[in-house]
């Protein structure tokens, strides 16, 4: 039993679309609102509004503003909702101060609570449309069902103008893959997106490389457009258009890759990648191909993956020297440029691949601190 978030392109008809914009615009506005609120309130008072507080505030800030009670109400109360929690991470996570929302963002969300109903819910999914508080039916064109518990939705509005409805399931039961006894390392790099502990390599597709020519050709249209025109909205749509195949590009690279190996090993064992500090080398040809290669991401994918289908991950310390290591004697030599793809161990004479050696070495290390747990 897990989690899981079922995402569809919704197409919502005109009278849907205006209220879903207006629905957006009220979000921001309550977010905006009451963080100018809570912030006045502490440099002139020394106190900190609640959420509590707020959402007492916003019952009777909807008497002054009539057209607040338009919108879905649960979206207002997600709004602050966010803002508490924006507040929290500032002070126990020190993230930053909470920002005010812009206008001028692209991507544009709100999310609703799922409420149990006489006829079922105020979230559902019925015959190829989904059910939304205050939008009624909305049209789809995905056959997936969601199972399990509803807890909420969030709809999406992205650069390019399409609109997305996320529902967010509880308590989803996934049949489990059957034992292989298979065990792998991974190492993760930039020419080869992952190296196998087993030998084999997946190369690394090189999306956003292939198709940067054609966005630096949109991108300079874009640039001789008037700002706010038609044409100008034009142009920002081939932008955005572009940026989006790339992304499910690269996506869909993923979600296969992460799905095969959770298929075919039982224990998997991968780095923990320091990604940001790997951005500030000041060489910004590697900077575009580490962000390219989109490690993150692959971690991310495979962790939850592994929790749904009951197999094991093991990261290893992001320190561990994987690449200095022989693995079959354990010698351990300085640190090597990333020239040098292969190397002779001076003790044992075994001639390693430099990739290959790290992913054994980092199969062992995790099948290590498995067994240590």
């Amino acid at each position: 039993m897990a989690e899981k978030a079922y995402k569809y392109r919704i197409y919502p008809n005109k009278k849907q679309q205006e209220l879903i914009q207006k629905t957006f615009g009220c979000a921001r506005f309550v977010y905006n609102y009451f963080l100018d609120k809570r912030k006045t309130e502490y440099e002139q008072n020394k106190k900190s509004l609640s959420y509590n507080d707020t959402s007492k505030m916003l019952t009777q800030l909807k008497k002054e503003f009539i057209w607040l009670k338009e919108p879905d109400k649960d979206s207002l109360q997600k709004s602050l909702k966010d803002l508490d929690m924006a507040y929290q991470k500032f002070f126990k996570e020190h993230t930053g101060y909470p920002k005010f929302k812009s206008k001028k963002n692209r991507y544009k969300s709100y999310r609703t609570s799922y409420t149990k109903t006489t006829v079922g819910g105020n979230i559902m999914f019925v015959n190829k449309h989904i059910k939304l508080p205050k939008l009624g039916l909305v049209k789809v064109r995905d056959k997936q069902i969601p199972k399990g518990r509803i807890l909420n939705a969030t709809i999406s509005q992205e650069p390019n103008g399409h609109y997305y409805c996320s529902i967010c399931c509880t308590d989803v039961e996934f049949s489990q893959y059957p034992k292989t006894n298979n065990n792998v390392g991974i190492d993760l790099g930039i020419v080869d997106f992952a190296i196998f502990s087993e030998g084999n390599k997946i190369e690394n597709p090189h999306f956003y490389e292939k198709s940067e020519k054609e966005l630096a050709k949109l991108q300079r249209e874009l640039s001789r457009k008037t700002i706010g025109g038609s044409n100008w909205n034009k142009a920002r749509i081939k932008v955005a258009n572009l940026q989006k195949h790339i992304f499910n590009q690269r996506k869909d690279f993923l979600q296969k890759l992460t799905t095969e190996i959770v298929k075919t090993y039982d224990i998997i064992c991968i780095e923990d990648l320091d990604v940001k500090a790997m951005k500030e080398t000041g060489n910004s040809i590697r900077n575009k191909r580490v962000g390219d290669v989109s490690w993150s991401e692959f971690r991310r994918t495979l962790t939850y993956k592994s929790q749904w289908y009951g197999r094991t991950l093991s990261v290893i310390d992001r320190y561990f020297p994987s690449s200095q290591i022989c693995h079959c004697c354990g010698f351990q030599s300085g640190k090597k440029s990333e020239d040098i793809r292969e190397w002779v161990c001076p003790v044992c004479g075994v001639i390693h691949d430099r990739d290959v050696n790290a992913a054994k070495n980092i199969l062992n290390e995790g099948l290590r601190l498995l067994n240590f747990k």
